[in-house]
């Protein structure tokens, strides 16, 4: 018998604001999850991912024991964990003794806990003699960590969440703020309404629900940041709105940034970002007279070849204006992953070692081995990213470790990454989720605790540590991620330094969180006064918190002194460069990524929650109204994006958020869901010099329509998990294919597909056989002259399966109906029937848009109680969307709007 229901909190897993989270469970299982109201990140706030966590992780696609094979073309079985850590580090030894340390390599994640990433820093670092150790937080924040150390002398967010309510003048850049941090999202829209007078500005090329709060939207051309910071800062020059006294007294370099910018007049400025002049003119004004001015920015900076260069250009405007170390004041970057920061903290990008410090500099690994207990740490720089996958390709790295990240779905040049992958001797990849496009390169795959199953700490973007606790068991054999490390590093010192005292001599979580705290005594993020007994007692904290200190700090820089040699802040002098690749004749639109509203990174979690797919359910590229004009394409159209790496089949929907000569297609889709290796198979690895972080926003390609006449469309209810990974496998051969998550009480999976003739019938036998339509209670209709076929399958009075192949005109209603989960006797007739509409109204209104993902409120619903007269407030009241995240509301509000505007006509 279960125990009784219990509570405890704990951290979300998702993105960088670090949301307290209590945990309902009962010892076994999570049964569901709230926001913990005495958090200071959330205060009981959770976004609809958070919310949803208890419905994430079927136990279908976790890993549940180790699995090996012993050769690429083996299939992988079940095996015990002395075997599979055995063999693991006799393979890393030998490798390491013909090869040398450095022809190994460790790619971790910024999902992995402190204590997590200590264990693996120490194992690549004291054990194995190599810097090549990097996470996939070189995707998303290194920009920001090179920006922060070059301008004010250390990788730290000068900032907290409470700024954002208390600031003057807010400026978003590159982050569509309302989808990738709803719930800061909300504390701002929270202090705008109490503020009127408070001035929001969004940086952004695209219309988001973020600028729906904006008093004023920039919407620059991609890439063209850094002419816009210096525009704006040459408007502050002119005006006299920068704080002289403050930049000579606490800063270095302006006269050489002042030089610089004179050239980037208003009119220059306004040409190169395809913005005008009376908009830089706001902007520079609204920055300048502000009594406090705050900067929040994300992936939209950080992921371009310039994107060090974007973030001093920004922290510039800081500086000059004396806008930091005071309330409501500071450049503030939102972590992309709940502990990025953590990972920065302890050294897990391959240029850096625990505590802040360099791994190019002698002093700083001389203090880190000692500290050790080793006479030295590897002098060869580390591989970055995308430096250590090329390695990898080229055949200089013989051994990879991957650990809670999914290179095959995030990295950009998908079809080089997967080339490496499969070539590659040696690949261990340990994960929660089996699931993930980069399991199937595994040769040893282990099983890792997730979410609510291990105990750690993780530290969020206002550098305040929380406190992470285990409320259930890990499934089956999986184990945490620090303790499969440790066990593996014990085995493999044994063969690598016999005789000596273990390194990896810890017996908890706790015993690495004590030992690492120290090597960050006197720096920068001091954490030596924290403990996993005081965060419980205090609650989670900001760091720096040196020993004996009570409290954290809230902000950094408030006397004007900064880490740096001369303790003054540095202003960067660089000139606007702009993007890799450019508009051409051949590939004439832009392509911009980002996020969806309810899903996270590549969905190894938020893909197994089949109610997080409503609001958007499969990947379509958005083009301008005037683009699909010029094309002569219409929405559902498909077409083939392709760039200079690679191409996708997908369809093509107006979307005129976007300016025409641009394209949006979500960064979330990998092969796992959309066959052709996802949307990073179109971007590329060109990085930025200093920070390595690649250029994923912005790349050169084309849309051409495609001709595929014979279509296919199919739902099942139950086991998505498990018919997820039966029947992708069957699609491979199709020019496209879509597999998705539908539902909510009953989950079901979802495919589309097409291709230019129709497959072989014992082709879609198979498929027939996985989706249960192969016998009991089905409809059937063939007609093999058309290669039309069709299938419905009823279960107590309801609709449980479809497959509609080489005619899909009645997909829609259909799907509504096994929505609706009714199916009266007199309809049963029409089933089959190529009718694009149901007969009557039936099914009419089903299977639309999920709008409020929360209290399961649709689009259709939303619409008719505005028809009805209801305004927001009347909405909320009425049908409760809109009350729970909230993530919901600009697009209600747009809606309201528009059917406002619509009366008045």
């Amino acid at each position: 018998m279960a125990s009784p229901t219990q509570i405890t909190a704990s951290t979300c897993c998702y993105c960088g604001v670090g949301c307290g989270v209590l945990i309902e469970h009962d010892d076994e299982k999570i049964l569901g999850v709230a926001g913990d109201p005495s958090h200071p990140a959330n205060f009981g706030k959770l976004c609809s991912k958070g919310s949803t966590l208890h419905l994430t992780g079927d136990l279908d696609a976790r890993g549940l024991y180790p699995q090996l094979r012993l050769g690429k073309a083996l299939a992988r079985s079940p095996t015990d964990w002395d075997s599979a850590l055995d063999h693991a580090a006799n393979l890393f030894a030998e490798t390491i003794a013909k090869h040398g340390p450095d022809s190994v390599a460790f790619y971790i994640s910024g999902q992995l806990l402190t204590e997590d990433y200590y264990a693996f820093n120490k194992l690549a670092r004291a054990l194995v003699g190599t810097n090549n150790i990097d996470s996939n937080s070189r995707l998303c924040m290194s920009s920001a960590v090179v920006g922060y150390k070059r301008s004010l002398g250390a990788d730290a967010p000068p900032c907290s969440y409470r700024d954002i309510e208390l600031s003057d003048c807010l400026l978003i850049a590159g982050s569509n703020m309302a989808y990738a941090h709803p719930v800061l999202f909300r504390r701002l829209e929270e202090a705008k309404a109490r503020r009127p007078e408070m001035k929001v500005i969004v940086i952004d090329p695209r219309r988001t629900d973020t600028c729906d709060l904006a008093d004023l939207h920039l919407a620059i051309l991609p890439g063209t940041d850094v002419a816009l910071f210096h525009g704006i800062l040459h408007v502050l020059l002119w005006e006299g709105w920068i704080d002289r006294a403050y930049i000579d007294a606490h800063t270095e370099g302006f006269d050489a940034l002042k030089s610089l910018v004179r050239d980037y007049t208003p009119a220059a400025v306004a040409e190169i970002c395809g913005i005008t002049r009376e908009a830089l003119q706001t902007c520079a004004q609204w920055v300048g007279q502000a009594p406090s001015f705050l900067s929040l920015w994300c992936m939209g900076l950080n992921q371009s070849s310039a994107g060090t260069a974007k973030n001093s250009a920004l922290i510039n405007l800081h500086l000059a204006t004396g806008q930091i170390g005071k309330p409501g004041a500071g450049p503030f970057s939102l972590t992309g992953q709940p502990n990025a920061m953590g990972g920065r903290e302890t050294g897990s990008l391959s240029n850096l070692l625990p505590g802040h410090r360099e791994a190019g500099n002698a002093e700083h690994r001389a203090d880190v081995a000692a500290y050790w207990g080793v006479e030295q740490l590897p002098q060869a720089p580390g591989l970055s990213a995308i430096e250590l996958f090329d390695a990898v390709h080229d055949g200089r790295i013989k051994a990879l470790w991957i650990a809670c990240t999914n290179p095959a779905q995030s990295l950009p040049n998908q079809s080089r990454v997967h080339e490496a992958l499969a070539t590659c001797p040696f690949v261990v990849v340990q994960e929660a989720f089996f699931t993930t496009e980069t399991c199937q390169h595994a040769d040893l795959l282990l099983p890792a605790a997730s979410w609510g199953e291990k105990e750690g700490t993780v530290t969020n973007s206002e550098r305040r540590v929380s406190h992470v606790r285990r409320a259930v068991p890990a499934p089956a054999e999986a184990r945490p991620d620090w303790f499969i490390t440790c066990d593996f590093a014990r085995r493999l010192e044994k063969l690598l330094r016999p005789g000596l005292p273990s390194l990896f001599d810890f017996p908890s979580s706790e015993a690495l969180f004590e030992e690492y705290k120290h090597l960050t005594t006197q720096r920068d993020l001091d954490l030596s006064g924290l403990s996993y007994a005081l965060l419980d007692d205090l609650g989670p904290q900001q760091w720096p918190f040196p020993a004996g200190a009570r409290s954290g700090s809230e902000r950094l820089y408030s006397d004007g002194r900064f880490p740096t040699a001369s303790g003054r802040a540095q202003f960067q002098a660089e000139p606007y460069r702009a993007a890799q690749e450019r508009r051409e004749a051949r590939y004439p639109l832009t392509l911009n990524t980002g996020r969806l509203r309810d899903q996270w990174h590549g969905m190894s979690r938020t893909g197994t929650a089949a109610q997080l797919f409503g609001h958007v359910q499969s990947p379509t590229l958005g083009l301008h109204p005037d683009e699909l004009r010029r094309r002569h394409l219409e929405d559902g159209n498909l077409v083939r994006l392709r760039s200079r790496r690679g191409s996708l089949i997908l369809p093509v929907q107006a979307d005129d958020s976007v300016r025409p000569g641009q394209a949006w297609l979500p960064m979330h889709w990998g092969n796992r869901f959309l066959r052709g290796l996802g949307t990073n198979v179109l971007t590329q690895p060109a990085f930025d010099p200093l920070s390595r972080q690649p250029e994923l926003k912005h790349c050169g390609v084309e849309v051409d329509r495609v001709e595929l006449p014979w279509q296919f469309f199919a739902l099942v209810e139950g086991k998505v998990q498990a018919r997820f990974e039966a029947l992708r496998p069957l699609f491979e051969d199709f020019a496209y294919a879509s597999l998705s998550p539908t539902g909510r009480e009953r989950p079901a999976l979802l495919i589309r597909a097409a291709c230019a003739v129709a497959p072989k019938a014992q082709l879609l036998a198979r498929i027939d056989h996985q989706l249960n339509l192969d016998q009991g209670p089905v409809l059937a209709y063939d007609d093999p002259r058309r290669t039309v076929g069709k299938r419905v399958r009823i279960e107590s009075g309801r609709i449980v399966s479809i497959r509609l192949a080489g005619e899909t005109a009645a997909s829609e209603w259909l799907r509504g109906l096994w929505q609706e989960g009714q199916t009266d006797a007199e309809l049963r007739r029409w089933l089959l029937a190529p009718l694009s509409a149901p007969p009557g109204d039936v099914g009419a209104t089903a299977g639309g848009r999920t709008l409020c993902n929360c209290l399961n409120v649709s689009e259709s619903a939303i619409c008719a109680g505005i028809a009805n007269g209801l305004d927001l407030d009347g909405l909320k009241q009425t049908l409760k969307c809109g009350t729970s995240c909230g993530s919901c509301v600009p697009e209600i509000k747009r809606l309201v709007t528009q059917q406002q505007a619509a009366v008045n006509a």
